[in-house]
C-alpha cells in the first residue's frame, strides 16, 4: 500500500511558492519549480520535520543521514523531467516500522518499509478527447510517501480501509497534512494481488489510482480482486500496470504498464547536500508528538468507561478529541458528552459543512447547556431546542433560557393543574387507561408537555398524571 500525504507547510519542497490550494491555475509557480535551466533547490526544513515526526510516530528507524536522488521520468505533469525523490531501504527518512489496527476487537501490526519525502508533481486535466491542460500549482508541492511492507500484511479491503483510517488519523493528529482525500491531499493506491489459496508465491500486482475516499478504497480493492480472479480462472494473465478508478462506473480501467524499478534510472540529486539527523534533533522533535489515536481511545475506554464505538469515534479526529476533553475538564459527564457531540453537534455540523474547530457552539457553551439540565432549570426538550440556537448564535444558553423565561415549571400546583387539564381534555385515553391500557400514559405525558410549551419535567409530569388518574375513576 503507498500512500502520498500532502505536507502542511506554507511553501514548497524546494522553493518558497505557496502551497494553496485552489488558486487560479500556473499562479504559484517559479523558475524553480518549474525545472528552467540555472535554478537551484533549496530543502524546506518544516518539511524534513514532518516526516521526521511522521516515522517516529509510525515506529520507524531514523537515518543519521538522508538523501535525495532523482527519479526519471517523462509525463507532461512533471516540469523537470524527473522528480526528486529519497530511493532504498538506507537514505528515506524513516525504515522498518509499523502501525497496529483494530478490526473485531483484535489489533494487527502492519509494517510500514519506509516513510520518505519527495515532491509533488502538477495536476493534468483531461477536458476533450485528445486535449489535456496541466496546472503546475501542485508541482513541488511537500509529499511524504508511506509505504507499507512486503511481503504484504493486508490481505482484505477492510483491513485496507482499518489501516488507512488509522493513518490519517496519525497523521492529523501529529498536524503534518490535513487528511482531506477529496482535495487530494491524501492520496492512497493499494497494489493488488492474486494467489492460489495456501501458495507461496504472490501473483503479478497492479496499482490502482484515484481513490479519493475510503469507501473508493473498499469498492476499488474489491473489484481489482474479483477482476483478477475471473483472468485467472479463465486462463488469462495479469498484466502488470497501473489502473485507474472509475467512482460512479464502480470498475476499474488501464492507464499504462507498470514501470521497474530500473526504468526510473535512481542517481544522487546533485544539487542538495546530504542531511545529517542528529540526536539532539530527534529528541527535540520526538517531544512534540502528542498521545495518538489508538492509545488515546484505550485511556478513553480505562477513565471514562466509553464503549469501544464511542471511544472510536471521538479519538479519529484529533479536534473532536480536543472537544471532548474540554467538555470534560468542564464538568461534563463524559458519557453527556459524547452523547452530544456525536450526535446532535455532529448532525449540524454535516448540515452547515463545518469541521467541529470552526463549531460556533464551544465547549463551553455545551457545559452551561448540561449543566441547565442536570439542575433542572429545562428540560430535555428545551435543551435540544435551545442547541440549535445556540448553534445559530453563538450565545449562553443560560443567556437565552433567561431572556424567553424557559426555566422548567417547578411548581406543584402549577403542574397538577396542567395535569388535570390534560386529562380533562382528553376523556377517551382516560378511559383507555383505566381500561388496562396503561401506555397512553405516554401521550398524556406528551399532552402536558405541549400545554407547558416544553417547560414540565418530564418524570415530574408523568408522576402527577398518575396520581391524578387515580382521582377520575
Amino acid at each position: 500500500m503507498e500512500v502520498h500525504a500532502q505536507l502542511l507547510t506554507e511553501s514548497k519542497m524546494f522553493c518558497a511558492c505557496p502551497t494553496r490550494f485552489g488558486d487560479a491555475p500556473n499562479t504559484n509557480v517559479c523558475p524553480v519549480c518549474l525545472g528552467l535551466p540555472g535554478t537551484l533547490p533549496v530543502p524546506n526544513k518544516k518539511a524534513v520535520e514532518h516526516v521526521i515526526r511522521t516515522a517516529l510516530a509510525l515506529n520507524c528507524r531514523i537515518a543519521p543521514i538522508a538523501l535525495f536522488y532523482r527519479k526519471n521520468y517523462f509525463y507532461p505533469d512533471l516540469p523537470k523531467g524527473y522528480q526528486i525523490s529519497q530511493y532504498g531501504e538506507v537514505h528515506p527518512i524513516g525504515t522498518h516500522g509499523y502501525l497496529e489496527i483494530e478490526l473485531n476487537g483484535e489489533r494487527k501490526k502492519i509494517r510500514i518499509r519506509r516513510v520518505h519525502l519527495e515532491e509533488d508533481t502538477g495536476k493534468l486535466f483531461h477536458y476533450l478527447p485528445g486535449e489535456s491542460e496541466v496546472d503546475y500549482n501542485r508541482a513541488g508541492v511537500p509529499l511524504m510517501e508511506i509505504v507499507t511492507d512486503f511481503p504484504p500484511d493486508i490481505h482484505s479491503p477492510e483491513e485496507a480501509r482499518e489501516y488507512l483510517v488509522q493513518l490519517r488519523a496519525i497523521l492529523t493528529y501529529l498536524k503534518v497534512c490535513d487528511g482531506k482525500m477529496e482535495e487530494g491531499s491524501l492520496r492512497c493506491e493499494p497494489n493488488i494481488s492474486v494467489a492460489p489459496e495456501g501458495s507461496n508465491q504472490l501473483g503479478v500486482k497492479t496499482e490502482l489510482k484515484n481513490l479519493n475516499s475510503f469507501r473508493s478504497v473498499v469498492r476499488g480493492i474489491e473489484f481489482e480482486v474479483q477482476r483478477q480472479i475471473q483472468i485467472l480462472e479463465s486462463g488469462g494473465q495479469v498484466v502488470q500496470e497501473t489502473r485507474g478508478w472509475s467512482e460512479e462506473g464502480a470498475y476499474s480501467f488501464p492507464m499504462r504498464t507498470k514501470e521497474f524499478e530500473q526504468d526510473y534510472r535512481y542517481f544522487p540529486e546533485p544539487d542538495i547536500v546530504p542531511i545529517q539527523i542528529t540526536e539532539e534533533w530527534l529528541e527535540s522533535l520526538r517531544k512534540t508528538i502528542p498521545e495518538l489515536p489508538l492509545a488515546k481511545a484505550e485511556r478513553y475506554r480505562r477513565e471514562y468507561g466509553l464503549s469501544d464505538y464511542d471511544a472510536r469515534v471521538l479519538t479519529a479526529d484529533y479536534d473532536t478529541a480536543t472537544y471532548f476533553e474540554r467538555c470534560v475538564a468542564l464538568g461534563v459527564e463524559p458519557k453527556t458528552a459524547c452523547n452530544w457531540i456525536t450526535v446532535e453537534l455532529q448532525a449540524r455540523l454535516n448540515e452547515t459543512g463545518r469541521a467541529i474547530s470552526e463549531s460556533p457552539l464551544t465547549p463551553s457553551h455545551l457545559a452551561d447547556l448540561v449543566g441547565l439540565i442536570q439542575s433542572g432549570t429545562i428540560s430535555g426538550r428545551i435543551a435540544k431546542e435551545l442547541f440549535d440556537e445556540v448553534f445559530q448564535t453563538g450565545r449562553m444558553p443560560s443567556e437565552i433560557v433567561k431572556e424567553r423565561g424557559l426555566v422548567q415549571i417547578s411548581d406543584e400546583d402549577a403542574l397538577r393543574a396542567a395535569a388535570r387539564q390534560v386529562l380533562e381534555e382528553n376523556p377517551d385515553a382516560v378511559q383507555k387507561y383505566h381500561a388496562g391500557k396503561t401506555s397512553v400514559i405516554g401521550f398524556l405525558v406528551g399532552q402536558m408537555m405541549k400545554a407547558t410549551q416544553g417547560r414540565a419535567n418530564p418524570q415530574r409530569a408523568q408522576q402527577l398524571l398518575r396520581e391524578e388518574l387515580e382521582k377520575f375513576q
